[in-house]
């Protein structure tokens, strides 16, 4: 087996790891409300957006440390931090204690998912970039597609405690494997330490947003604790902002921010992340609420729409690599949206073949053709010498969308005017709202071509700093962004 294809084999399987926890806890939403009958639907969904919060912040510290410290150190840590947190989670006597857990979950997933296609990338020809991120991206839709049958399973076998042990099963082989197959990479001019503060200011801002957003129906849009922390948390990322310009080693750099595709790339994202995982934790509430489907038949049923993504996701990279990211992303965000419509028409009485599955193919095809097309736009010009950076950011942002998306969902599905049914027909409405959205965000991507570039731009000096991504003062810049040192076997 060629070494590109070991790599990209033993990253995914971390990736596909850290991704499966949040279909997989989708599915075991009920069985939580179950098992911790005093606690709310809001209470309940801190259990997925504390790991969305703190994955979000941890993300691009944990790209600039492995672009400092290595990718290969960083990735291997970041496996056995998030195997602690799945036994943690599994065993958690109450709701805080899981939350708590889930929150070192998230700084395991933090440090695997840049590191992965940073060490992926690098192996790779840039006029291949779009197969090898397409290929890279399909691990999460397998994640998708394996997590609502193997949680409903679980669920249903042992209760919800063994949709976190599963891990130790997946993470502990592929941890070894990683560590004999896996060399180390680093950026040889990384610059200053990365701004902790900074990423402290992301997530308490993020969360601070999402927290309003879903006790905006037991607060109300004009009492005081809402509008406080709506103006807590726009004052944290303003105060972000702000730092980013003046830090030598801001959470989000400058000059990255800069390269036009990378960040309409990452916008089209974000809005469409904010969709798609609304929707995934929509259809799970809708089948076991308005259908009454237990969780098997639960999981089974939700497995349709990864299953496509899963299937399309060659013939996307091929379609990327030959036609450009827009040509991909363009058409996702309408399938979504076609897919998301399909949904609201669907009615109280259970009919999965015709209110169901057309629906969630659709879906699934949206997925296929979005998150890589955002991806090969994201990283089209983008440095080598950042990849971990730059995915650490591309991640960050999706999981921002992550955090509002299933925060509006709770808010529109809180409204109690009409029956709940109507609750969740509003729901996908405003789901496919989000899939135009995203699909208008691609159409300004305009076109984007694959290059290979080896720095990132200089960005203007800070009085008394040195320019992040600059070589020290007297020396040349070297002739590539990445080092390789001895770290492993090729295997």
């Amino acid at each position: 087996m060629a070494r590109q294809w070991k790599v990209l084999l033993v990253t995914s399987v971390a990736v596909m790891m850290a991704l499966l926890d949040v279909t997989i806890v989708n599915v075991a939403l009920p069985a939580l409300a179950d098992a911790f009958p005093d606690s709310s639907l809001n209470d309940l969904s801190w259990v997925l957006n504390a790991y969305n919060v703190v994955f979000a912040a941890a993300l691009i510290p944990a790209g600039r440390l492995a672009d400092r410290w290595g990718r290969r150190r960083v990735f291997l840590a970041g496996v056995a931090l998030f195997l602690v947190g799945s036994a943690a989670c599994g065993l958690a006597p109450a709701v805080g204690v899981l939350i708590a857990a889930r929150c070192v979950q998230a700084l395991g997933a933090a440090a695997i998912m840049p590191t992965s296609l940073g060490l992926l990338l690098p192996e790779f020809p840039v006029q291949r970039r779009a197969t090898a991120i397409a290929l890279w991206t399909a691990t999460g839709t397998v994640a998708g597609a394996a997590g609502p049958s193997l949680g409903g399973a679980l669920v249903a076998w042992q209760g919800w405690r063994w949709v976190f042990l599963v891990n130790l099963a997946i993470g502990l082989p592929g941890l070894l494997a990683a560590i004999r197959v896996l060399r180390e990479t680093r950026d040889s001019t990384p610059g200053p330490f990365p701004d902790v503060v900074g990423a402290l200011l992301l997530g308490g801002g993020v969360g601070a947003l999402a927290l309003a957003v879903v006790r905006l129906p037991d607060w109300g849009a004009t009492s005081a604790a809402f509008g406080g922390t709506l103006a807590v948390g726009a004052a944290l990322l303003l105060a972000l902002a702000l730092r980013s310009r003046r830090h030598p080693a801001p959470v989000i750099e400058p000059a990255l921010v800069r390269i036009r595709s990378f960040s309409v790339a990452n916008l089209g994202s974000l809005v469409f992340a904010a969709a798609m995982n609304a929707l995934l934790l929509c259809n799970v509430l809708f089948l076991t609420q308005v259908w009454r489907y237990d969780s098997l038949a639960t999981g089974g049923a939700l497995t349709a729409g990864p299953v496509t993504a899963a299937a399309l996701a060659p013939l996307v990279g091929r379609l990327g690599d030959r036609f450009g990211p827009r040509a991909v992303a363009l058409p996702g965000g309408l399938f979504f949206a076609a897919g998301a419509l399909l949904f609201a028409r669907a009615p109280g009485q259970p009919n999965f073949l015709a209110d169901f599955l057309p629906a969630a193919v659709l879906i699934g095809a949206g997925a296929a053709f979005s998150f890589p097309g955002f991806g090969h736009a994201a990283f089209a010009e983008f440095p080598r010498a950042r990849f971990a950076t730059g995915v650490a950011i591309a991640s960050c942002l999706r999981q921002v969308g992550a955090v509002l998306g299933i925060a509006v969902l709770i808010t529109v599905l809180a409204d109690g005017s009409g029956t709940p049914l109507a609750a969740f027909h509003r729901a996908y409405q405003v789901l496919a709202a989000g899939g135009l959205l995203a699909a208008g965000v691609a159409l300004t991507l305009g076109r984007v071509h694959a290059r290979d570039v080896a720095h990132v731009a200089p960005a203007q000096p800070v009085p008394g700093t040195q320019p992040v991504g600059a070589p020290a003062a007297g020396t040349a810049a070297p002739p590539t962004g990445v080092q390789s040192t001895a770290g492993a076997a090729d295997g």
